[in-house]
């Protein structure tokens, strides 16, 4: 059993399930970090929750992403209600704003020193980093063998928009904590979890915006971990039901390939099933010789439905919907593209339980089908 950031496009879950393949190991399921971390959360913070307050966010900063998940508890059932964060931001972007307290402090500039001196830097400030209580007021690092001190309240105040950015991620999970929204009085509280969320200034931050409904794990590192190992447990009895935490959609060309529009195929809301596929299919007929399909996964929406945030290619298909253009072989890309009486056309998606998305498009007429699926080269394959 693993467990992925919950930003994790298809060809990262694919990709980490391949990874463990190789290394021969069987995977049983794979889960969103903080939705295992939640188990972790129901497991420990149980008395928290009761009949006004059913639901807690997952407050997940690992090394290079947050996610945040608003989960629905009941008993020991969890169901996701929606997953929001930010893949550039973690860990390694605060070892970053050390060192360059650390550099100013020694006077230096980045451009003055060699990559391999300053991937020695912000191993140090890591360290230095990791070692950090409530109490400390200093931290001693070096720079190029040369011994400097960071005051920590330096370090917090250029620290400080970091953790701003992740409070405005999950802000349309909170949806005024303290205040008469619906969404607040269910919430029994903001659980941090993730090794980077064991920096002193993230809780009290926290603390200062949301009060005393936050509770930080007291293995931050380790609470997904700990999920999973709940998640594995059949005789626990837990379950959960997740959603994918990116929309899925295809960009298409009109007009004899003088326009392109966008169509949101997934929201972010889709249940994953917890075994086999969940299958979507739409039919049309088709109005062009060929067909041209660029999918997309993405994190944001503008107000016109158009992709934005995360937009992580999925697939491109060119599908020819002229019967003597579906030969072997046929250059699709050299043709020009033109409107024309089409086929029928089906277009089919499935999610697995890996929240991976899988593509087939058919002629019904000629029975002519494109698949895009992520899968291992044929010859490993076979």
């Amino acid at each position: 059993m693993v467990a992925v950031p919950a930003h994790a496009h298809g060809a990262q879950r694919f990709l980490t399930l391949e990874a463990f393949r190789r290394a021969g190991i069987t995977v049983t399921a794979m889960i969103n970090e903080p939705s295992a971390a939640g188990f972790e959360y129901t497991h420990r913070q149980g008395r928290t929750l009761n009949s006004k307050r059913t639901r807690v966010i997952v407050y997940d900063l690992g090394g290079g992403t947050f996610d945040a998940s608003l989960v629905n508890v009941d008993g020991v059932d969890h169901e996701i209600v929606g997953s929001l964060g930010l893949n550039m931001l973690g860990g390694d972007d605060f070892d970053a704003v050390l060192a360059d307290c650390a550099l100013d402090e020694a006077g230096r500039r980045l451009e003055e020193i060699d990559l391999a001196t300053y991937v020695r830097l912000l191993d140090d400030c890591r360290d230095a980093k990791e070692h950090l209580f409530p109490q400390s007021r200093r931290i001693p690092v070096e720079v190029d063998s040369q011994p400097v001190t960071v005051q920590v309240e330096d370090f917090y105040t250029r620290a400080t928009p970091l953790v701003e950015a992740s409070l405005r991620a999950m802000a349309p999970l909170v949806e005024d904590l303290e205040g008469d929204a619906p969404l607040a009085a269910d919430i029994a509280g903001i659980y941090l979890v993730g090794g980077a969320s064991g920096l002193p200034l993230v809780p009290r931050l926290l603390k200062e915006e949301f009060g005393r409904r936050v509770h930080r794990s007291p293995y931050p590192a380790a609470s997904t971990a700990i999920g999973l190992a709940i998640a594995a447990d059949d005789e626990a009895g837990y379950s959960l039901a997740d959603r994918l935490s990116r929309w899925f959609g295809v960009f298409r060309e009109g007009d004899a390939g003088s326009t392109v529009s966008f169509d949101p195929i997934l929201g972010r809301d889709q249940p994953i099933p917890d075994h086999g596929d969940l299958v979507i299919t739409r039919r049309y007929r088709a109005a062009h010789n060929i067909g041209w399909y660029r999918f997309v996964e993405y994190t944001e929406v503008d107000p016109s439905g158009e992709p934005r945030g995360d937009i992580a290619p999925f697939a491109q298909i060119v599908f020819p919907f002229d019967p003597a253009l579906q030969a072997e072989g046929t250059d699709l890309e050299a043709i020009p593209v033109r409107r024309t009486q089409g086929p029928m056309v089906e277009e089919h998606y499935a999610i697995d339980e890996n929240g991976i998305v899988r593509v087939r498009i058919t002629d019904l007429t000629t029975g002519y089908t494109r698949t895009h699926a992520f899968s291992r080269p044929l010859a490993e394959a076979a």
